[in-house]
């Protein structure tokens, strides 16, 4: 595995982590079952993506990345500060599309970054960005 490969996979990882963490915190703030269900489906099937990257990072040795615990812990306190003082479905849909925006964009940066990346760590890659382009759709009914 070229370390493109094994880089890319770790960031691909770390954003799935990424993404479970924001949609885990912001679905203890959501009320509406419709949104609390499209939460519940993405959040399954980001965790399913990152298995399967951990698996491949297992496969060959390699560590994965976590994502930062200060942007980590920041994030956090951020979305519980804003679903404190604003808990509508607008607003937790609003914060899950930035994220998912946020992810798109840097997932794509990483997949031109690690051109000699193998075939099938880019598609996890582009898996997960249309994973999030998919979530962003559902999302916009609620903003």
């Amino acid at each position: 595995m070229n370390e493109d490969t094994k880089n890319l996979l770790k960031e691909c990882n770390s954003g799935c982590k990424s993404a479970t963490n924001s949609l885990e915190q912001i679905l203890s703030h959501v009320q509406n079952e419709k949104l609390r269900s499209i939460i519940i489906k993405y959040n399954d099937m980001h965790i399913k993506l990152g298995d399967e990257c951990h698996e491949m990072l297992n496969d060959t040795g390699e560590d994965e990345k976590d994502p930062g615990m200060i942007a980590k812990t920041m994030a956090a306190v951020g979305t519980d500060i804003k679903l404190t003082i604003d808990d509508s479905v607008h607003k937790a849909a609003d914060l899950l599309v930035d994220g998912c925006a946020m992810g798109i964009k840097s997932l794509s940066g990483y997949v031109n970054k690690y051109c000699t990346a193998d075939d099938a760590s880019r598609d996890i890659a582009n898996r997960l960005i249309n994973l999030e382009k998919d979530l962003m759709d559902e999302l916009l009914q609620f903003l």
